[in-house]
């Protein structure tokens, strides 16, 4: 697809009259389903999923017909109610720490999820007269690095922590670095890091901050959902140290984006961040303090109806069924890892996370290349690639709804092939 490509099938004005219906869906097939990335296709396995599924489906299309507007109690109750539920729900699904029941907000995304955070802590930081230090991996999210622009801090001063060879946070370097620092700190450490899937040792980190000021922010936008099996709860010990926690059922858990569930422990210091009432947004509910406004607890004023959806796939799709779509990701994920480890000119940059897959030809960065494109070329088969220690890696995500033993059987017939 050339760029341009999608603009240049279509009328330069805007329509004057009514189009038959029949009209709309003939060019949506003809000019934007084939000009989209495919998500759904099950040979998709170029990033971290993006799910979907027919409970979620119906329930957008339920809160696009009921067109409420959430963003005070006050405004839909149901709408409000149901999100804290649900989200409560979801922690007990994956076995989150009490303190942050009743705690919790759906955001659009993760980025926006790690933004409040850092709001909150900043304002934690500001109530004690102090400035606010960002501390991360060198591996954390680039969303980290926006939060702090979009705060007014500078992105340049984030200080940066060492990982170990498997790309996580190493615990003893982060002790020496928050020695040498002065005042609050907001901490970043993730669950599934974006490149390898690497996990930050949260219980070693919990030890780094006792005693210390600092605002534990965890992200675990992709692999933190994995806990909804409880032989994965490993992926969350030490959570119980964490000020903020992120996850996204939107990636792996059938609730189509946008849907990334926020639980802060001490959501006083977010609403005291954000919160700004002008007179036509009071009223008795609010004033009462009985119930939560979620616009206080987010950027912006309005609020979609996310919840429903989530809810839809809790209740038609259950526990054991999400549990049975993360096992079968990860027992795929197992399946090509071994695949890679017997191969004799492929071999595996870091440990199969989940249902991360990183692997590199032995022959450098050229042959990984290789590799790569061939993937790519094929119209079934996506993968994307990324660095590690400067290497080429290529990586591997599975996760795809439909994507089942076979598809992995032909991602692994292209990859021999070009090796």
């Amino acid at each position: 697809m050339e760029p341009g490509w999608v603009r240049d099938q279509l009328p330069a004005q805007p329509p004057e009259h009514p189009e038959p219906h029949a009209a709309v869906l003939a060019d949506l097939d003809r000019v934007i389903v084939p000009a989209l990335t495919q998500w759904q296709h099950p040979g998709f396995f170029g990033y971290f999923p993006a799910n979907t599924s027919g409970p979620s489906a119906l329930a957008d299309l339920v809160a696009a017909g009921l067109g409420v507007q959430g963003m005070l109690w006050s405004t839909s109750p149901a709408a409000t109610e149901l999100e804290t539920h649900v989200l409560d729900w979801l922690a007990q699904l994956l076995g989150l720490p009490e303190r942050f029941r009743g705690r919790g907000v759906i955001q659009d995304t993760a980025s926006s999820a790690t933004l409040c955070a850092l709001l909150a802590a900043r304002e934690r930081a500001a109530a004690a007269g102090a400035a606010l230090t960002v501390v991360a991996s060198q591996e954390a999210h680039s969303s980290v690095d926006k939060a702090v622009a979009i705060a007014g801090l500078d992105p340049g001063a984030i200080v940066r922590v060492p990982c170990d060879a498997r790309g996580r946070l190493d615990a003893a370097a982060l002790d020496e670095v928050l020695a040498g620092l002065d005042g609050p700190v907001f901490l970043v450490a993730t669950v599934g890091t974006t490149s390898t899937g690497a996990v930050d040792p949260l219980e070693a980190i919990g030890g780094a901050i006792t005693g210390r000021d600092v605002w534990l922010h965890v992200d675990g936008a992709w692999a933190g959902t994995a806990a909804v099996c409880p032989e994965l709860r490993w992926v969350g010990e030490g959570l119980g140290a964490a000020d903020s926690y992120v996850t996204n059922p939107h990636k792996w858990l059938l609730t189509a984006i946008d849907c990334s569930a926020l639980w802060i422990a001490d959501p006083t210091w977010l609403q005291r961040a954000l919160a700004i009432t002008p007179e036509y947004l009071r009223d008795a509910a609010s004033a009462s303090g009985a119930v939560i406004d979620y616009r206080d607890w987010q950027v912006g004023l309005g609020r979609r109806f996310r919840a429903l959806k989530l809810w839809f796939v809790l209740r038609m799709i259950g526990a054991q069924g999400l549990r049975a779509h993360v096992r079968r990701h990860v027992a795929l994920g197992e399946d090509l890892g071994a695949r890679v480890r017997a191969h004799p000119r492929l071999e595996l940059v870091a440990p199969v996370e989940l249902a991360l897959v990183c692997l590199a030809h032995r022959d450098g960065d050229a042959a990984t290349q290789r590799l790569l494109d061939a993937v790519n070329a094929a119209p079934d088969l996506l993968a994307t690639h990324t660095r590690m220690g400067g290497r080429l890696v290529l990586r591997v995500a599975i996760g795809g709804v439909r994507t089942e033993q076979r598809h992995v059987d032909r991602l692994w017939e292209v990859l021999a092939r070009a090796a």
